[in-house]
């Protein structure tokens, strides 16, 4: 199983950027997906995550700025950001669980992580 990001890259202060994970590879269902992110110096956090059926979480910092979706026929998962603020410069990680059968249990999965700069 692959988790593959895109979406990275710089913006400006009060902009938007879009984040995508596609998850490939043997796969029977995807429970919880999100998006974690870590600056320079600090602990791994969640910003967002998303359960199953569509139920959604997000860290304070980012309540009403940032949006999660996911589309279940495509096992993908996204991150609309938008008013970003240079607090927001870190590697963004997508993460979903996932069972590779019927009767296999769930294994949390990451992809390799993308840049987000948020600066003037």
């Amino acid at each position: 199983v692959q988790l593959v990001e895109s979406g990275g890259g710089l913006a400006q202060p009060g902009g938007s950027l879009r984040l995508s994970c596609a998850a490939s590879g043997t796969i029977s269902s995807i429970g919880a997906m999100g998006w974690y992110r870590q600056a320079p110096g600090k602990q791994r956090e969640l910003v967002a995550s998303i359960g199953a059926i569509g139920t959604t979480n997000y860290a304070d910092s980012v309540k009403g700025r940032f949006t999660i979706s996911r589309d279940n026929a495509k096992n993908t998962v996204s991150l609309q950001m938008t008013s970003l603020k240079p607090e927001d410069t870190a590697v963004y990680y997508c993460q979903a669980a996932i069972s590779r059968c019927g009767s296999c249990r769930y294994v949390d999965y990451w992809g390799q992580g993308t840049q987000v700069t948020v600066s003037s």
